[in-house]
């Protein structure tokens, strides 16, 4: 054999034995050969940011590298945005959430989705009624009197606008049967660090985002926006047993999802899609899920993206009700 042909033979069987290459060699259509970029469109320390960084290494053992970026504003709709006009070639993700469903199902963002593969669901959480820990207006009874008591005054914040969060602080002034300040915020770690700091009356979170705050007793949950109580939480009632309902124009559900842009090719959605589904349903995962109160399933795929459209019809019907007398 010719020396400089030796040479590059040696050299390339070298390459494959490198654990790069060779996740690369083996992957469908090579893929992937540098790290994904993985748009959380929300701030850092909140829900979404969490379980994406929770899956990173999860990933990583499967030889896929991700790079989180938290790209926030409009209810996650400028980071999904970016995710939408990207290249199709699998190296920008996204987490898609019911927030941003709600933004589009009310014509309040310049995105539809089919501008999106949708892949698999990562998460559906429940969301709970949380007031600083000291506060004097607990439990539910005693904060809906003080709402009562102090119309168009009592503060609730919540991660964005005009969704979920935003649907079940309507309906908690409806409980009340007065008017509040919504107050929007750009991720839920903005929320519990005004609760902490004694700037609001109240917030709308979920369980995830507030865990470490309410183990210390910084926060209190005092109501359940949900039928049933919380594994994690059993001693904090819901909203139903407490005689309101809070669901009196149809079911929402709060969910998170991993989206690429469209037209995504059959093997590079596919070898996504496996490696995301390997890593939610990895026990490791699981037992953060259960921690953390949130809900994980299989749904992928096509399914999925017929549960992403009727989530936004439900957001659509609910919203115009909830929010028909705002701007």
């Amino acid at each position: 054999m010719p020396r400089n042909s030796l040479v590059f033979a040696v050299a390339f069987a070298a390459a494959l034995a490198m654990p790069g290459v060779a996740a690369a060699q083996s992957s469908p259509s090579g893929f992937p050969t540098r790290d994904i970029t993985f748009i959380v469109p929300w701030n850092p320390g909140g829900s979404n940011d969490v379980m994406a960084r929770q899956l990173q290494p999860l990933l990583k053992e499967q030889g896929i590298g991700l790079i989180i970026e938290n790209i926030v504003g409009a209810n996650g709709a400028i980071g999904l945005r970016r995710v939408a006009w990207s290249d199709p070639d699998g190296y920008t993700l996204g987490m898609g959430t019911s927030s941003t469903l709600a933004a589009i199902a009310q014509g309040k963002a310049q995105l539809r989705n089919d501008q999106f593969t949708h892949l698999v669901r990562v998460s559906t959480d429940p969301l709970l009624l949380e007031v600083p820990g000291k506060s004097q207006h607990q439990p539910l009874e005693a904060f809906l009197a003080h709402m009562k008591k102090n119309p168009g005054k009592v503060s609730i914040g919540t991660p964005g606008t005009y969704n979920v969060n935003h649907i079940f602080a309507a309906m908690t002034a409806r409980a009340a049967g007065t008017t509040y300040v919504n107050v929007p915020y750009t991720g839920g770690s903005k929320v519990i660090a005004d609760l902490l700091g004694g700037h609001l009356d109240a917030g709308v979170l979920k369980p995830s985002e507030s865990i470490g705050q309410i183990q210390e007793g910084l926060v209190k949950p005092i109501a359940v926006f949900a039928d049933t109580r919380l594994e994690q939480f059993p001693d904090v009632p819901t909203f139903k047993e407490k005689g309101h309902d809070i669901f009196p124009y149809g079911p929402v559900v709060q969910m998170a999802y991993v989206v690429g842009p469209a037209n995504l090719p059959p093997a590079i959605r596919e070898r996504i899609t496996t490696a995301f589904r390997k890593a939610i349903q990895d026990p490791r995962f699981k037992t953060f899920a259960k921690e953390n109160s949130f809900l994980v399933d299989d749904l992928t795929g096509d399914a999925l993206a017929k549960e992403v459209d009727a989530v936004t019809a439900s957001l659509r019907e609910v919203g115009a009700q909830v929010f028909k007398d705002q701007p």
